[in-house]
């Protein structure tokens, strides 16, 4: 089989990223990119559902209420973490 040398931009710390989980799946980036594209080819499209991803409720829940807390003005403030620290004695 011919191949072709192919120039992709990635950033580094995704590359660093997939490159180790593919190391442990005993793949090198060269296969996985080879895979994913023949799914393209066989699926006539991205091979996977490309979405937001879902929240769990809690986490949902969690991200209002911080909303909530930021906007309110009789919230402490602390200008840094370690002042927060402090104040609850650790």
């Amino acid at each position: 089989m011919a191949t072709t040398p192919t120039q992709i931009r990635i950033e580094d710390s995704t590359k660093k990223q997939a490159i180790e989980l593919l190391e442990g799946l005993g793949l090198n980036l060269s296969d996985a990119v080879n895979m994913f594209l023949r799914q393209v080819i066989l699926q006539n499209g991205i091979p996977f559902e490309v979405k937001y991803p879902e929240f769990r409720p809690e986490v949902i829940e969690a991200m209002e209420e911080a909303k909530k807390l930021s906007k309110d003005p009789g919230t402490k403030r602390y200008n840094s973490f370690s002042e927060a620290l402090e104040d609850i004695d650790l």
